[in-house]
């Protein structure tokens, strides 16, 4: 029987066809045998003979049958989602889709800071309203923006904010390791409330675990500044939705960008979709056409490690002899 280097899962994400990504691979990969699994039936026989496989998840159910199965390249950044106990105990390898977002993600936030700087959401209320009337807006220039979170996304953040003539701090998990910021700092409370005080903007770029989980909340609303924006580019729990509802409505800060909610679809009768101060978008913020252009890159760079006993790029599971 012909061994298959990569299977692609049947299941697509964010309205990108699998197609496109097998082709992907194929391009990149052109002495290889990359098969797009277009069916249940197809994906019990083809995992059988793969080496990777790709997609969202994996059932374990397919698991069982992958006997020459060494690495599952997960097509989502997070992995709570896939089977990491069941892959571990045969021997899988997994990595995810870290960093493939954060250029995407990254242009958002800095064009949703331009957007309050230069108030451009009231403009375009006026314009709704075929309103010819001026109003004043601010500059970008000299604000301080602190950026939680210094992985993939804040570091394209910061990378992208140069030239904007910003002060800039960092927020991460080891402050030593320094930054591309003007400041770096730690997790510690005080540490974060000290940026935040000083802060015309600040930009969660962080994952979501135990100690972000709520972390922007009551009273880091009451330290940053009331002309202050939040932009959340992570996750919707590192933001306390009823606080930021509360500092929205009484003007304790100037506004909030959300590509991300808590809870996540945001319902229609939430308050936060009524708040003009709010700037809302549906989890797109990573979305671009170069998705599967750039894990592509990633999973077909992997293989080659795997035929050469490298470590693998973004690499959360590290595979193990039974």
């Amino acid at each position: 029987m012909t061994e298959t280097d990569i299977v692609v899962l049947r299941e697509g994400t964010e309205g990108l066809s699998m197609e496109s990504y097998a082709n992907a691979l194929r391009e990149r990969l052109p002495d290889r045998t990359v098969t797009l699994a277009r069916t249940p039936k197809q994906e019990r026989e083809l995992v059988a003979d793969a080496r990777v496989v790709t997609g969202i998840t994996i059932d374990e159910d397919l698991l069982d049958r992958a006997d020459r199965l060494e690495l599952f390249a997960c097509t989502f950044a997070g992995t709570d989602h896939v089977p990491m106990d069941a892959l571990a105990e045969h021997g899988v390898a997994v990595t995810n889709a870290g960093g493939i977002h954060a250029p995407g993600i990254a242009e958002q936030a800095i064009g949703n800071m331009l957007v309050f700087a230069r108030r451009l959401h009231e403009g375009w209320r006026r314009k709704e309203r075929a309103e010819w009337r001026h109003f004043q807006s601010g500059e970008f220039t000299d604000s301080t923006v602190t950026i939680i979170g210094l992985g993939s996304i804040g570091q394209a953040v910061a990378q992208r904010l140069q030239g904007f003539e910003v002060e800039t701090i960092g927020i991460r998990y080891t402050p030593s390791k320094g930054g591309p910021t003007d400041e770096v700092a730690g997790f510690e409370s005080d540490a974060i409330h000290d940026a935040l005080s000083r802060s015309e903007y600040v930009v969660v770029a962080c994952p979501l675990n135990d100690l972000t989980r709520g972390l922007i909340g009551d009273a880091e609303f009451a330290t940053m500044p009331t002309d202050a924006v939040l932009v959340n580019a992570a996750r919707g729990g590192i933001v306390d939705t009823d606080a930021l509802v509360s500092a929205l409505r009484s003007n304790k800060i100037r506004g909030a960008a959300l590509d991300v909610t808590d809870p996540e679809p945001l319902p229609a009768d939430h308050p936060l979709w009524g708040l003009e101060n709010c700037l809302i978008t549906p989890h797109t913020g990573g979305h671009t056409p170069k998705h599967w252009d750039r894990l592509a890159d990633v999973v077909a760079g992997n293989l080659g490690r795997l035929d050469e006993g490298e470590e693998l790029e973004n690499q959360v599971l590290a595979a193990e002899s039974n």
